[in-house]
């Protein structure tokens, strides 16, 4: 029997790990999955309410780290993670995406010579300012299975002199499990509670350092929202990043009344939620790809992303941070000059089975997988 441990740790890992805990249930007789929660998200609306939404089994391991800055976060994970890996020895160690959780624990594994899989390998925004690039690019530097969701994945990993034989092209998890959650979030009663018709709001998620953290960054956010919400109302699941923000700065009571703001809700909602939008305003990651998978437009309120193939196909449009042209883009979405987009290669739902094709075929087929 070999052990596959999976770290999450933010919120976008609960749903990139869910669908590849089902994809390796039929290997249960080979493979033991197991789960590490880090903590590093620890509010409950940020986390716990996202393995009761995606059916997750509770973690087999919670480190219990909270927050702090990158360097506290990043060494209280490592500590804490190298414990359970020494005592737990796995086969190998599945993170996800670019937190500092996916670093932290890979940087653990590797030391121990314990091999590393990376779900969402190869991605590069080319913008070091962003502490996530840099954990992708050390992520990607030690993994010994690296997981690609888009093409742009498989030119950078050659470029930077990847073996190929680690590089797998196997699409893209976040879209298993929102493909596997759809029908159920036809059954949300957030549109009914909110007064909501479908096609007539906005929904906003902002949370990076550049839109949330200055004063006149935040300032220059809430005057587009209030701009945007003289043509639709918007709806506003406020990030606890973003909330200590505009409170601390002051802000939090300069909305306008057609600005709807909540608590983050759950994944469930939050697909119905974005499913019926008119237009999405993010700076979100994960959501530049829900939105390209669902048709919806989104405009992305950052100068650059790791995702493109959600502007070259999909129906994101990237605006930088200067908000009156982002307030432009906006109103011409809204005015109906609307993106045609095409769902992307491999983005079928079937990614995490992919994914648990390769790990059983290389973990109980031949033994031990070799670290790099």
């Amino acid at each position: 029997m070999k052990t596959v441990l999976s770290v999450v740790g933010a919120r976008p890992n609960f749903m990139k790990i869910a669908p590849i805990d089902r994809a390796l249930r039929p290997y249960a007789r080979d493979l033991q999955h197991q789960i590490c929660h880090t903590g590093q998200h620890y509010d409950e609306k940020m986390s716990k309410v996202f393995f009761s939404d995606l059916g997750l089994p509770a973690p087999d391991f919670h480190l219990g780290v909270g927050s702090g800055s990158h360097a506290e976060q990043t060494a209280r994970i490592m500590v804490e993670f190298e414990k359970v890996a020494l005592a737990d020895r796995p086969d190998l160690v599945l993170v996800v995406g670019d937190v500092n959780s996916t670093v932290a624990c890979s940087l653990v594994a590797a030391k121990l010579q314990i091999p590393v899989g990376h779900v969402e390998a190869g991605l590069r925004s080319w913008d070091r300012t962003m502490p996530e690039e840099i954990n992708r690019i050390v992520t990607d530097s030690l993994a010994d299975y690296l997981f690609v969701t888009e093409q742009s994945g498989l030119d950078n990993l050659s470029r930077e002199g990847v073996a190929p034989e680690k590089v797998h092209f196997v699409g893209n998890v976040m879209i298993d499990s929102l493909a596997q959650h759809l029908e159920k979030a036809q059954s949300s009663e957030i549109l009914k509670t909110l007064n909501l018709t479908p096609g007539t709001y906005v929904v906003v998620t902002l949370h990076r350092p550049s839109n949330v953290d200055s004063f006149e960054g935040l300032q220059g956010t809430v005057n587009l929202l209030n701009t945007l919400a003289s043509h639709r109302r918007v709806i506003f699941p406020v990030h606890p990043r973003t909330l200590k923000s505009l409170e601390q700065l002051g802000l939090r009571s300069k909305f306008s009344s057609n600005i709807t703001t909540l608590e983050p809700v759950g994944y469930i909602d939050f697909l119905a939620l974005i499913e019926h939008a008119d237009l999405i305003l993010t700076d979100s990651g994960g959501i530049q790809e829900e939105s390209t998978y669902l048709g919806v437009q989104c405009v992305t309120l950052r100068p650059n992303t790791e995702r493109p193939i959600t502007v070259s196909m999909g129906t994101n449009h990237l605006v930088g941070v200067n908000m009156e042209h982002a307030l432009e883009v906006c109103l011409k979405i809204l005015g109906g000059e609307k993106k045609q987009g095409t769902v992307p290669p491999l983005w079928d739902g079937k990614s995490a089975e992919r994914i648990a094709a390769i790990l059983h075929a290389s973990l109980a087929g031949n033994g031990k997988a070799s670290s790099s």
